[in-house]
């Protein structure tokens, strides 16, 4: 079975895509376990009504945490980890031992980095007239939102779009990439 390790700090509504997708056997997978720095993450909700288990992240320190979550994970079996709305970095320890993609809401590089999460990125890319949005996935390195590209899905900016508006086509582009992203790395293609 393919293991995926889900770190999310907020709702979980792409975690909640992939529990879909695997209980609807859309995915073969397994979620192993469910990761938040937030204890009142509503994702930790999600995770615990579909039976996976889950870690709370106990460290505020940088390199601390790195060393915490080296030591939860190291005892599970982890083909994946995947950032869905995860909103702290990664650790270099936690980099070089796993391969980590992470989900952004906008087409990067534009709107990502520290504090380019959820409806700030929406706001941002309207206030700046774009006529283009959409979702990218990365593998994640050292920095915010800088590593490779995996794939992108443009979303079409309309005149009228209120970042709530198009927060929402966005998120629903996200779920299917990430889902088609995953079936790729279950399927050992060429994307690794």
């Amino acid at each position: 079975m393919y293991n995926l390790v889900i770190f999310a700090s907020g709702n979980g509504t792409t975690l909640q895509s992939v529990i879909d997708a695997i209980s609807e056997k859309k995915l073969e997978a397994n979620i192993s376990l469910v990761v938040s720095n937030n204890p009142k993450a509503f994702a930790i909700d999600r995770a615990k009504k579909a039976n996976i288990p889950t870690y709370i992240i106990k460290e505020k320190d940088a390199d601390k945490m790195d060393e915490e979550l080296d030591s939860v994970l190291s005892k599970i079996d982890i083909n994946l980890i995947v950032l869905a709305g995860y909103l702290k970095l990664i650790g270099k320890r936690l980099i070089s031992k796993y391969t980590i993609i992470n989900t952004h809401p906008a087409l990067l590089p534009k709107y990502g980095g520290k504090g380019m999460y959820g409806m700030n990125v929406h706001r941002a890319v309207i206030a700046a007239k774009e006529t283009c949005s959409g979702v990218t996935l990365h593998y994640v390195n050292s920095e915010y939102d800088r590593g490779p590209t995996i794939m992108q899905t443009a979303i079409k900016v309309l005149p009228t779009d209120t970042p709530e508006e198009l927060a929402a086509r966005v998120q629903n582009a996200e779920k299917i990439q990430l889902i088609e992203v995953l079936k790729s790395f279950v399927n050992n293609s060429n994307i690794k």
